[in-house]
């Protein structure tokens, strides 16, 4: 079954790079950052981000999840983009859910289709579509054991070197299964500056409402990012705190990090 999963990622990513046409001409540093703060750019790429999460709820828990966010721009039209955004999430915790108990394994899948016009109206870029939650995980507390289904929106404006827009989904469960239905809205506003060299400075805020268990998450993310070259393969890096600020008792952490890299397929 995950080698099925895998094969599944790769085979979309691959279709990528055949139906989407991209800039012909190699892209700058500059271009390829701004390309980056943009999640409905029309860039393929691979994000593989870690989040380090410790001192979680009274027993002083640890948690780390690595997403797996692969990208995959295609043209659907002269002037009309289809922007698919995975976030496969590859986690393992320990004294979160008890004193001594650990979990490990894939969690749920986050898919998005980001429908976006190429002709931005007064430097504004969007895209909306549906959002997806497919139940990879396993057990009891790494998935919510159904599927769910929502909108999605994300909308932006890059100027002189600043990005600054927000993404917002609600994703309501399918039940049939035997854990509470899904009903959470995500709602993540972000700000960035990149300079010519590629590297850049991001406010990223990530707020999660839980409207089945009335509880609310929200971390927030400063981060540090630059870009360079292993022979022909560009890459991006990014690092910066993770900071908890509302989240209840049982599942707050005391303070975390977040790192990634993510590869770059400009043509």
């Amino acid at each position: 079954m995950k080698s099925n999963r895998a094969i599944l990622l790769i085979s979309f990513f691959m279709m990528g790079q055949y139906l989407f046409a991209q800039d012909k001409a190699p892209l700058s540093a500059e271009e390829l950052a701004k390309k980056l703060a943009n999640p409905i750019a029309s860039l393929i790429s691979v994000p593989f981000q870690s989040n380090f999460d410790h001192g979680i709820g009274v027993n002083k828990g640890s948690r780390y999840v690595l997403n797996v966010q692969p990208v995959i721009p295609m043209k659907l039209a002269k002037n009309l983009n289809l922007i698919t955004r995975w976030i496969v999430p590859v986690i393992s915790q320990h004294n979160v859910t008890g004193p001594k108990q650990s979990q490990g394994g894939l969690g749920d899948a986050v898919i998005s289709g980001f429908l976006s016009p190429t002709n931005t109206k007064n430097g504004v870029t969007w895209g909306a579509g549906p959002v997806l939650s497919v139940p990879l995980g396993g057990g009891d507390y790494l998935s919510g054991k159904q599927f769910g289904i929502g909108p999605s929106v994300v909308a932006l404006k890059q100027k002189n070197g600043w990005t600054y827009g927000g993404l917002v989904n609600q994703i309501w469960g399918t039940g049939g299964s035997d854990k509470a239905d899904i009903n959470q809205m995500f709602i993540n506003p972000f700000l960035t500056y990149n300079w010519k060299s590629g590297a850049g400075i991001t406010a990223n805020l990530e707020w999660t409402q839980n409207w089945a268990q009335n509880n609310t998450v929200v971390f927030f993310e400063p981060m540090v990012s630059g870009l360079t070259s292993f022979g022909k393969q560009k890459v991006s890096f990014a690092v910066g705190p993770r900071l908890n600020i509302a989240a209840p008792e049982a599942v707050k952490s005391k303070f975390g990090l977040r790192a990634a890299v993510v590869l770059l397929f400009p043509k």
